[in-house]
């Protein structure tokens, strides 16, 4: 019943997270992308921590601050990367590139985490790239055809290959302290790097010409998609592993063209259709043959 519980709640948070793209699509244009990451995380930082600080205290030693700094250098590289990438590449090429990290994550869990991978679900993941790029591309072969590898390919490449970390890294490093606990101080860390990254842009910012569904915006980055998704991410892996965990973002594509169409977005047509059942049925491999190897 418990693991029931637990993918129900990654369910709910691969929905929180596709939320977040639609959100970031319409306030991208109004502020900066390496501004606006740091100020969600910022924001999701503050919001924890009185909570943290009740519970727990603020105090922490160098070896926690040096993991969880080396787990949120593997988000900050990520981020950097798509921001960086966007410059020379489309976001239908990156969206593509971005279902490579379920299959990373599951390499670095055999070194890191002794996961076992078997044929089974080395195709299933392989697959789970196929379905997802299929979403993606629509069911269109031309299109499919015409993806061309430039530069900002390779870096959101070499981005995905650090975000493949992110998971195992936090069953790697976790050493029996609270999830939330370990969930606030990356985020922490995390905007310190950020925050070296976004210095350059913030003096150019006039901040009382930033619309308010700029700021309402943010705030769901940094409440629902960032604190809360961190949490339930950080405390799945340690009874799902990175890799089921990871496989959960191959919803993301059929959950993104769910939400725009309940917001008045155009169906894309029923040859998209084979994508979506094609991912599904990955999931549940990759769960059920991860679930038996653990």
């Amino acid at each position: 019943m418990r693991f029931v519980k637990i993918h129900l709640l990654m369910l709910c948070c691969a929905v929180l997270v596709s939320g977040s793209f639609p959100v970031v699509a319409a306030i991208s244009g109004d502020l900066d992308p390496s501004v606006l990451t740091l100020i969600r995380f910022a924001l999701a930082s503050v919001l924890f921590a009185p909570l943290i600080w009740y519970r727990y205290g603020l105090s922490i030693s160098p070896g926690a601050l040096l993991r969880y700094s080396i787990i949120s250098a593997s988000l900050v590289i990520f981020f950097w990367s798509m921001f960086y990438a966007l410059r020379f590449t489309t976001a239908l090429n990156t969206s593509a590139i971005f279902t490579l990290v379920p299959g990373f994550a599951g390499i670095y869990a055999i070194v890191l985490n002794k996961e076992r991978l078997g044929a089974t679900r080395l195709a299933a993941l392989f697959l789970g790239v196929v379905g997802a790029m299929w979403i993606i591309f629509r069911g269109d072969i031309a299109l499919f055809l015409a993806f061309d590898w430039n530069r900002g390919d390779l870096v959101f490449g070499i981005g995905c290959l650090f975000l493949g970390l992110y998971t195992p890294l936090v069953r790697l490093f976790h050493r029996g302290e609270p999830m939330l606990q370990m969930a606030f101080w990356i985020m922490v860390t995390g905007t310190f790097w950020l925050f070296f990254l976004a210095a350059p842009g913030l003096s150019s910012v006039s901040w009382s010409l930033v619309p308010v569904r700029v700021w309402l915006g943010i705030a769901y980055l940094a409440v629902f998609s960032t604190v809360i998704t961190f949490f339930l991410t950080q405390y799945a892996i340690l009874f799902l592993g990175p890799t089921r965990v990871a496989a959960y973002s191959y919803l993301y594509p059929s959950l993104v063209l769910a939400l725009d169409l309940l917001f008045g977005g155009t169906w894309p047509g029923v040859q998209v259709l084979p994508g979506i059942l094609l991912v599904l049925a990955v999931m549940m491999v990759v769960q059920r043959t991860v679930a038996k190897s653990l």
